[in-house]
């Protein structure tokens, strides 16, 4: 069965854009350019809709033991209702120390949930996914073009 959530070609801008909250959209504004800085790839939307859209950062191809393979984001992160959801793809099970620091968040296996950056020590939160990106790049390196 195919990832449901593939690179769309739709706008990253027109998905900005349509945040209503002006705190939410400067928010993820800021997520954006720092994501860029990290990742060094321009960001596409993942998924089939704007409104259920993820603004993700560079890309790599998996394959399991059980044969499924895929494409999926390196970092990458989606304003949902209640929050912010920032995707990092090793997850988040061996970042407890930054985690300790981060501020005011809530975690799921690959996804932190923040309402707003200035609940976080954005510092930390560049730490993490630094690390987060560092450890994709060394189990699925970059192609060099």
């Amino acid at each position: 069965m195919p990832n449901k959530t593939v690179p769309s070609g739709l706008s990253v801008a027109a998905y900005l854009d349509q945040i209503s909250d002006p705190n939410r959209q400067a928010d993820c504004r800021r997520l954006a350019d720092m994501m860029l800085e990290i990742v060094g790839e321009m960001p596409k939307i993942w998924g089939p809709k704007l409104s259920s859209g993820i603004v993700g950062f560079g890309e790599y191809h998996y394959k399991y033991e059980s044969g499924r393979e895929g494409d999926a984001l390196r970092l990458g992160f989606a304003s949902r209702a209640q929050n912010i959801s920032i995707y990092i793809m090793p997850g988040y099970q061996d970042f407890s120390e930054a985690l300790s620091r981060l501020g005011k968040h809530k975690i799921g296996k690959a996804c932190l949930y923040i309402k707003r950056l200035s609940d976080v020590d954005e510092d930390v939160l560049r730490e993490i996914m630094v690390e987060g990106v560092r450890q994709m790049d060394e189990k699925y390196p970059r192609e060099t073009k």
